[in-house]
């Protein structure tokens, strides 16, 4: 039976690499658990995955925030499931798992950005009743 697992040793967080570095192509293997322990002390950055049989299907990454537009929320950066475990109820298990959260955290709304080319996550976002609120700017300096 899937379940939610927060990832939190070495080797757990090492797990998730293989399916975060489909999403994020740039990051490297060598860097990887060091990374997310920076991400978690600075910002509290919480990795968390759905674990089915000893695999990691889908993993998301998110962080409390506060901000005057939207008060204290959840800010997720980074969401993914394995491609063939798509259509699974994978990533339905583990946003309805972070909805839970942040309501226990006191959070009001749940954020975050996706590509403009990632349809099928945008279809998977509106089907749980988010909302496009907003366009993101990007400089690269």
């Amino acid at each position: 039976m899937a379940e939610v697992k927060i990832m939190r040793t070495d080797c757990e967080i090492l797990d998730t690499f293989s399916l975060m570095n489909q999403l994020r192509p740039h990051l490297l293997i060598d860097e990887y658990v060091e990374k997310i322990k920076q991400l978690q002390n600075k910002y509290d950055y919480t990795l968390a995955a759905v674990i089915e049989n000893g695999e990691v299907k889908c993993v998301i990454g998110y962080r409390m925030m506060e901000s005057l537009a939207w008060n204290k929320c959840f800010y997720v950066d980074d969401l993914i499931t394995d491609p063939n475990s798509r259509s699974s109820g994978y990533a339905k298990l583990l946003f309805d798992w972070l909805e839970r959260e942040a309501v226990l955290a006191g959070c009001q709304q749940i954020h975050l950005d996706s590509g403009v080319h990632r349809f099928d996550a945008h279809r998977f976002y509106l089907n749980r009743k988010m909302n496009i609120t907003c366009h993101h700017f990007q400089r690269n300096l």
